[in-house]
């Protein structure tokens, strides 16, 4: 953490005069790489296809599961909607974040030290939550976010690293975690690995190209991981990385090689100072500085996945390079007198045409006697059954030959939670994939896709170990006096990250994925139905990368203190009571969009996804797997019926009128029933924003609603914004006149309104995106955050020294100030001030994703990637 310091006050003029620069400098997070076609992301199990139905456990109490999210919760659609939000209307040149950390690091703080709220382990199957709508009892435990890069030693230290939330080591084998990468303006994972002299290797910029992915700033090297903490420092190179994702780091002879989405790079192991030598790029006219540079494929067209080499002559490289979704440059890359050439000739079962190779992951043995590979297929990329193309192995080399020994059907009965008419093993191979061979075992591999499975025999045979979930199998029960039934508990679904380590001489493998982080013994116990019967999770509080996209807060019931609620990427909704000393997931799948009463933290609304909303008045503390039993509403708007609202919609309550709340889609709906709510039909569509529009953000006081939407897909092919304005009776509806000249709002995605609560014309917009500086498409402009006194018919830019960075929420405060989040923390200007400061001190570098007012007079931080944070209003 950083050292608190005492609050500060400044000269506010000359602070901001001497602050207004912006510098060059190390990326922060970043450009998200995104994606191109639908596919379906397994949050929870549903019994039909329609969004109004989330329901989680349907399938598995009433049948074999279907299609485990009905194709509501698409990554495509999460990936696009952060994507877009931050690059439209254009192309985001590389170093924008960078510049923008670097002009944060001279920023004066304001005001105390920020508090994490999400300190407690957050037990996913806490039998206070089993209602109908809740994922609890699955069997996955204690969780955390999304794990991407995981490194083990012999000594009993594992560190792991968070998508989104930075590196943390333990010296217990797991457990009672340590951040060690704070001071780094990086916090997402792209590869983490140890070397043989025990250096680790941090890549930041995670690769997985879906979702919430952010680049990174280069690749760092701890010379002293068990005590040291990474500082900017250990920096390898020079900025050639920086705005890069990277897949994986390896090691073969004195080089390092980093596997990048700008392709191949490479590095002496011996001296980290020089640059990194770009080896390859199939395509470099798209790199940055290129002749189609600013071309919207770009960022797709020099993806590079993993490299191994011949143990026999490690100078023989084989690269597996291409998009996942398919393109002519995809395929096995070999490097032959200098120069890098396409692989056409027969590699055995495993497939050399560019239509057939995608995502690839190679591993091999430490006796080099076998190579172990997992190859996507992009012309699967749309199946609702399986995107995999195979697992293979060779013997001896990667030139092969190579033989199938595992496809989705093999995996399927193997003992797989996915074993219905959709959604089978594989179905995530784009996203899901790992291998890890055993030291000292050549035959004993892990593989991660979805789940986890376990071969003894170079693949031959494979058993399930750590399945989807227990919900599918005769062993599980609701009952709450057992975790999960009397089936042996699991690890979350979507794997990522796998290394192998041991301490006191016994050996474990750890597994990272969107759960966290989870291990058992290297060669384990099964139980009856061929599954891990020994897996732990580490996920104990002490480790906490949790990505939420919001934040509510009401007075507990109990009387004492807050409850707390969130909506998360991949782990439903979590809520912290100030009684129990764990979290709960009193809703499955991705949470969304939050809503709590202030007065009493058990109301509660949660946006599934695509405005699929839904609300409890008991905390959603109830066991049932009847819903006409259960105390969660499935109440969405008619945009959440058919699907015609962003991936995570807006929806607030009426500052005035706190049961009227406002939902916004490609229509803006009302309802009036607040808390009390019970089916879709109490909701009013009040406006149309016009087919191919959704809302971005919505507010509304006394009646009078902003609604901000995004057009043209959102994206920066053909991007349109407004904000259109009218009262929750549908009267007075209107389009302000949002030119795109630079004397309005700058064309970039609309991220949040306030409304003054003293005067509803008073209104400010966050902006998202980068200005022009750093934005190729057309009035980008500057500025991220706007001011009206005139209901939105003029606008000032009141921006001053922010940094140039994407806004995401605004809050007024009770005294008249105002908090912003953004990407890079969050920032605070004074009533009567026109200058703006770090708030508080001790928030980790990281995407805040909401703000909001607590009922405690504390304000809290939903981050995207390090919890939930707090600090009282200044």
């Amino acid at each position: 953490m950083r050292t608190a310091s005492r609050l500060r006050l400044l000269p506010i003029g000359a602070a901001c005069a001497a602050l207004a620069m912006v510098l060059a400098g190390p990326q922060a997070s970043a450009d998200n790489v995104g994606a191109t076609q639908p596919h379906n992301r397994p949050h929870a199990v549903n019994s039909s296809t329609t969004a109004s139905t989330g329901h989680i456990r349907a399938s598995a109490v009433g049948g074999p599961p279907g299609n485990p999210d009905g194709g509501v919760d698409d990554p495509t659609a999460a990936d696009n909607e952060y994507f877009a939000a931050r690059s439209a209307p254009g192309i985001v040149a590389p170093g924008a974040y960078g510049a923008a950390w670097q002009q944060i690091q001279s920023m004066p703080h304001y005001g105390p030290d920020w508090k994490s709220v999400t300190t407690a382990a957050y037990n996913s199957d806490d039998p206070l939550y089993r209602d109908y709508d809740s994922n609890s009892s699955g069997g996955a435990g204690n969780v955390t976010g999304r794990i991407t890069g995981m490194a083990a030693d012999n000594a009993g230290h594992v560190y792991a690293g968070g998508a989104n939330g930075g590196v943390w080591r333990s010296s217990t084998g797991g457990g009672q975690w340590t951040p060690i990468s704070e001071a780094l303006p990086a916090a997402s994972t792209g590869d983490l690995e140890l070397d043989t002299s025990g250096r680790l290797w941090y890549a930041t910029g995670e690769a997985n190209t879906a979702s919430d992915t952010f680049t990174g700033a280069g690749v760092y090297v701890l010379s002293h991981p068990v005590h040291g903490t990474f500082s900017t420092h250990d920096r390898v190179g020079g900025t050639e990385l920086q705005s890069t994702s990277i897949r994986k780091i390896r090691f073969i002879g004195d080089t390092v090689y980093a596997a990048t989405t700008r392709g191949l790079w490479s590095h002496s192991l011996t001296d980290l100072h020089g640059a990194w030598k770009l080896e390859f790029a199939p395509n470099p006219s798209y790199l940055p500085g290129g002749s189609q540079a600013a071309d919207p494929a770009a960022p797709y067209k020099n993806i590079v996945n993993d490299i191994t080499a011949d143990p026999k002559d490690p100078t023989k490289l084989i690269a597996a390079v291409g998009w996942r979704s398919g393109d002519t440059y995809n395929g096995f890359y070999t490097k032959t007198g200098g120069t890098w050439t396409l692989i056409t000739s027969s590699l055995g079962d495993l497939p050399t045409a560019a239509a057939n190779v995608g995502a690839v992951t190679f591993a091999n043995s430490a006796d080099g006697s076998k190579f172990y590979a997992i190859n996507q297929d992009p012309t699967k990329i749309t199946s609702a059954q399986s995107t995999l193309g195979g697992v293979y192995v060779s013997n001896g080399t990667p030139f092969g030959p190579w033989h199938l020994v595992a496809d989705s059907p093999k995996l399927e009965n193997s003992g797989s939670a996915e074993t219905g008419a959709t959604y089978n093993p594989g179905v995530q191979a784009w996203y899901n994939q790992f291998l890890q061979v055993d030291p000292t075992d050549p035959n004993h591999v892990y593989m991660g896709l979805e789940e986890v499975y376990e071969s003894h025999d170079a693949g031959a045979t494979w058993n399930t170990v750590g399945p989807y979930w227990n919900f599918t199998y005769p062993c599980w029960s609701i009952d709450p006096t057992e975790q999960t039934g009397t089936c042996s508990p699991t690890t979350h679904s979507d794997q990522h990250a796998v290394a192998i380590g041991s301490m006191g001489g016994k050996s474990y493998v750890v597994v990272g994925n969107d759960g966290g982080v989870y291990k058992r013994p290297v060669n384990g116990v099964l139980d009856s139905g061929g599954h891990a019967a020994d897996w732990q999770s580490l996920n104990d509080g002490t480790i906490d990368t949790l990505q939420y996209y919001s934040v509510g807060v009401g007075a507990d019931p109990s009387g004492k203190g807050v409850a707390v609620s969130g909506g998360l990427q991949d782990n439903g909704q979590s809520i912290l009571r100030s009684g129990p000393a764990v979290m709960g997931s009193n809703f499955g799948g991705d949470g969304g969009d939050t809503l709590v009463d202030p007065a009493n933290g058990c109301n509660i609304a949660q946006e599934y996804t695509n405005e699929d909303i839904w609300v409890t008045n008991d905390c959603g503390q109830n066991v049932s797997t009847d819903p006409s039993t259960a105390t969660e509403y499935n109440v969405p708007p008619n945009d959440g019926v058919n699907g015609t609202a962003r991936f995570t919609a807006p929806f607030t309550a009426d500052l005035k009128n706190p049961n009227t709340w406002v939902a916004g889609g490609q229509h803006v709906a009302v309802q009036t029933k607040g808390f009390a709510i019970r089916a879709t039909s109490d909701w009013t569509d009040v406006y149309d924003l016009g087919a191919g529009n959704d809302a971005s953000a919505v507010a509304a006081s006394g009646g009078k609603i902003y609604a901000a939407w995004c057009g043209g897909g959102c994206n920066s092919v053909g991007f349109s914004r407004g904000i259109a304005v009218g009262n929750a009776d549908g009267t007075g509806w209107h389009q302000l006149n949002l030119p795109t000249d630079g004397t309005s709002l700058p064309n970039r995605y609309l991220s949040s309104i306030a409304i003054d609560p003293a005067n509803a014309n008073h209104v400010y917009v966050a902006v998202s995106g980068f200005s022009r500086k750093w934005t190729e498409g057309p009035g980008a402009d500057f500025g991220h955050i706007f001011e009206s006194h005139d209901g939105g018919t003029t606008w000032k830019d009141i921006s001053a020294n922010l940094p140039d960075v994407p806004a995401d929420s605004i809050q007024i405060l009770p005294h008249g100030g105002i908090a912003l989040a953004t990407d890079l923390g969050v920032f605070y200007e004074g009533p009567h001030s026109s200058c703006w400061s770090i708030l508080g001190n001790g928030l980790p570098t990281n995407a805040t994703l909401q703000l909001v007012l607590g009922p405690d007079g504390n304000l809290y931080a939903a981050t995207h990637g390090r919890g939930i944070w707090k600090i009282r209003t200044p």
